[in-house]
């Protein structure tokens, strides 16, 4: 591949969790198993079980689905690392939501076992957030940023992603949410599809966690990155670790401006991104965004020993 040619990290985040993700790379490389190993004992529980068996309702609790999509993701990227694929270095890494903690990791800012604990913690408080106020979240497909901003503003409900052209996340209480997306369907919307989470993230309601999170973040030393990441709420480098903090407490009452995010990158000259971790959502966002940059996949063990740029 030519040195020339940028290219970028992306990590996914909560949603890209599935029952036995994770479990071929920690059989088939060490240094996979050394992550799932370190996630275990940083949490003091079996976080590789769960991952590897289930059950499926347990994973997908925000406070397991969290930690456990980072370790499967690092250990992708450990793997990667391991057999040494030709896995060419980034100029940029940027993680959706949750995938931020493990561009933690990527960059490194945090030792590994640090970003999963604060991922478990992360899980926690924004469960218990929103158990404190209920909501929820909704992907509305085919309304553009401005007419949704309008009618957020009618009912209260808040733009919580902007992911690609024609697909942006909406957040809030029950009530809101649910008014919001009766008037999207009635203003033209293609389709509306709640997400399985458990409080309506990235809104103010996400407050408790924030404060939580400060004094969890406030105990950690962080490093400067040493690759930029690109912020989810400003699309812009994040280039120091005052800045990474920041933006970690920012991001959870605030939009993730995931296309401005992917624009940037591609706008600084980034022609490959390279998701990984479980699932594939980024990579059909990205496509969506434009179709003429390069998008590769590792996610699995098959994953890692075919990856090739070329």
């Amino acid at each position: 591949m030519a040195e020339s040619v940028k290219v970028a990290y992306v990590f996914p985040g909560q949603g890209a969790q599935s029952v036995g993700m994770g479990l071929d790379l920690y059989h088939g490389f060490a240094s996979a198993k050394a992550v799932f190993d370190r996630a275990d004992k940083a949490l003091g529980f079996s976080l590789s079980r769960l991952c590897f068996e289930g059950p499926e309702d347990e994973l997908r609790q925000t406070i397991n689905a969290q930690p456990a999509i980072v370790t499967t993701s690092f250990a992708c990227l450990e793997a990667c690392r391991e057999v040494g694929v030709g896995l060419p270095p980034a100029s940029f890494v940027a993680g959706h939501s949750l995938g931020e903690y493990t561009a933690l990791a990527a960059s490194g800012v945090l030792d590994f076992a640090d970003v999963v604990s604060l991922a478990r913690e992360r899980g926690r408080l924004m469960h218990e957030a929103g158990q404190m106020t209920p909501g929820g979240m909704a992907a509305i497909i085919g309304l553009d940023e401005a007419p949704l901003s309008e009618l957020c503003a009618e009912t209260g409900a808040q733009i919580a992603n902007i992911n690609c052209p024609g697909q942006i996340v909406i957040s809030g209480a029950e009530d809101n949410l649910n008014q919001a997306v009766e008037l999207a369907k009635s203003r033209g919307a293609h389709r509306v599809i709640p997400l399985q989470v458990s409080g309506a993230f990235h809104t103010p309601l996400m407050q408790p966690a924030v404060d939580g999170m400060a004094k969890a973040i406030a105990k950690i030393s962080f490093n400067d990155p040493t690759t930029p990441i690109i912020g989810n709420t400003i699309a812009q480098p994040l280039a120091t670790a005052p800045a990474v903090k920041e933006e970690l407490l920012y991001q959870l009452c605030n939009c993730v401006q995931w296309q401005r995010s992917v624009e940037y990158m591609i706008g600084d000259g980034v022609s490959v991104f390279i998701e990984i971790g479980p699932g594939k959502v980024l990579a059909g966002l990205i496509k969506r965004i434009d179709r003429n940059v390069k998008i590769l996949n590792i996610g699995d063990a098959e994953s890692v020993r075919n990856f090739s740029v070329d």
